[in-house]
């Protein structure tokens, strides 16, 4: 069980919620990525497959040297590493022309691009975190 302890995924969830968390794949759809068990905005909007309010999976990850508590975010896209991923954003969360002015593009793993539903840009494009990868 995680606490949502910001106003990042309002309005679909709200700071002191309590979200219960399974197993990738566990609840899955048609709308998942590969073998994954996570579904995309992307894919999931093409198929009508909601998930707390919005398309794509919620999910839960630790960026590699933060401690403290984890980020609960949605899955927006996937990329490859080393892919330029530059041209699968939204123009409206990202604050750059081109790859070169993004962080972690090209991607440094592969993964999934992020972001709080409430938030102005994609967690990889403000450095928050490299593409999370589904473990």
């Amino acid at each position: 069980m995680v606490a949502v302890e910001s106003g990042s995924m309002q309005p679909h969830m709200t700071r002191g919620d309590l979200v219960v968390i399974s197993e990738p794949g566990r609840f899955a759809s048609d709308a998942e990525y590969g073998s994954t068990g996570i579904s995309t905005y992307r894919t999931a909007k093409g198929m009508g497959v909601r998930n707390f309010g919005s398309y794509g999976s919620v999910i839960v990850y630790q960026p590699p040297g933060r401690s403290g508590s984890p980020i609960i975010h949605r899955s927006r896209f996937w990329v490859e590493a080393g892919e330029n991923w530059y041209g699968k954003t939204d123009p409206g969360y990202v604050d750059a022309e081109n790859c070169s002015e993004l962080r972690n593009c090209a991607a440094p793993n592969s993964g999934f691009v992020t972001k709080g539903d409430d938030n102005r840009a994609y967690d990889q494009a403000t450095g928050l975190a490299p593409p999370v990868k589904p473990e």
